[in-house]
């Protein structure tokens, strides 16, 4: 993304937040090299990334929590800086643990109002609304003490919200929670940022959190933005091998968009035909990527279960690698190599092993394909 995407001085066209030359550095050692970043107004980008890539970093410089070793933030369209008090406090933030006070659920989630000399009958009454749109009307009164972890995140995003910010920042909201609740709540988290029209900046190490949640992904390491967009293409299609390796994906497969029929394309990889949405002309050469679990794996010979799904790929297994309830298992398939995930039980119903045949089964819609002289340049 280029730094002349939004025109100098322009407040109507700027994105709500935006980076420019960002570069931190902790004796001697760079953990940040932004060179843009932009937020847009209203929704959520979702920074994703392992440990240690610049993820949190980001987020402090980006709210004015951290001042850049160079570089500049701007929100709407006007540089500002941490010294800006004032539009330090349209900036709301959850982090990993909740940190609620002793007290009551209100006086946590009024704790901002009353700093800034909220009168009180005003702030029962945006404590109230702001507990209604987390799930928890009527819980002003109880004890902070006796929350549970998912409930006290919850009252953590209510004591945000109800400073009514501009900016949201969420450093891993979700990291400390059990995979059940988990779930559940960014699920829960993605309505309430999407019903809030705020502009949220969301920080995880979970793929599958950033997906639910993110309107634009980034993906960071070593300090720097490595790919970014369309989730559904910043994690169907990655750009290159290591961005394929993070996903726990194969790299991109080589095609060419053969012809378009009954509307979808058929694109010829090596000696296999696949079926995709169509996004270019026919003839022009793609770059294919199938996410492990949008792809169902058969043995051959089975009647197959009746589904939409156009893509059945003959293959034998390469690769098969236990992943706790889940395994990866690499099949080739022609020239290409297609990953799929199963479960545990079903890898070792199915009695998978190098060498054995199967069938894969996905659908058009699993297909992401994009012209192969667009990848790694703007599109």
């Amino acid at each position: 993304m280029s730094a002349d995407t939004v025109p100098s001085g322009s407040v109507a066209t700027a994105p709500a937040v935006r980076g420019e030359g960002l570069r931190v550095t902790y004796r001697g050692r760079t953990v940040l090299d932004v060179d843009a970043i932009s937020l847009p107004a209203g929704k959520t980008y979702a920074l994703l990334g392992a440990s240690g890539a610049g993820k949190s970093t980001l987020l402090r410089v980006l709210g004015l929590l951290e001042k850049p070793t160079a570089g500049r933030v701007l929100m709407g369209g006007q540089p500002t800086s941490r010294r800006d008090l004032a539009t330090r406090r349209t900036i709301a933030a959850v982090f990993q643990k909740p940190h609620l006070l002793r007290g009551t659920v209100a006086d946590n989630v009024g704790y901002g109002l009353r700093l800034r000399g909220v009168a009180a009958a005003e702030r029962r009454a945006r404590v109230a609304a702001a507990l209604a749109r987390v799930g928890l009307a009527t819980w002003e009164d109880r004890s902070a003490l006796t929350l549970s972890g998912g409930e006290a995140q919850r009252v953590a995003l209510a004591r945000a919200l109800v400073l009514s910010p501009r900016v949201l920042l969420l450093d891993e909201p979700l990291s400390y929670m059990d995979p059940l609740l988990k779930r559940s709540l960014t699920l829960e988290f993605a309505d309430i940022l999407a019903s809030e029209h705020v502009t949220a900046l969301y920080v995880t190490h979970d793929q599958d959190e950033a997906a639910v949640v993110a309107d634009v992904i980034g993906i960071m390491r070593d300090g720097r933005i490595v790919s970014e967009g369309d989730p559904a293409h910043v994690l169907g299609l990655p750009e290159d091998d290591w961005l394929a390796s993070f996903l726990g994906m194969e790299p991109p497969l080589s095609g060419v968009v053969e012809a378009v029929e009954d509307g979808l394309a058929r694109i010829r990889c090596g000696r296999i035909d696949l079926h995709a949405l169509p996004t270019e002309e026919v003839g022009t050469p793609v770059l294919v990527g199938i996410r492990p679990e949008d792809v169902l794996l058969f043995e051959p010979g089975v009647d197959l279960p009746r589904t939409s799904a156009r893509n059945r790929v003959e293959g034998v297994v390469a690769e098969v690698s236990p992943r706790g309830a889940t395994a990866r298992v690499v099949v080739i398939a022609g020239e290409c190599r297609i990953a799929a995930s199963v479960s545990a039980a079903s890898a070792k119903e199915l009695g998978l092993t190098f060498g054995s045949p199967v069938t894969l089964l996905f659908k058009a819609t699993a297909v992401r394909t994009r012209r192969r002289d667009t990848i790694g340049g703007t599109d």
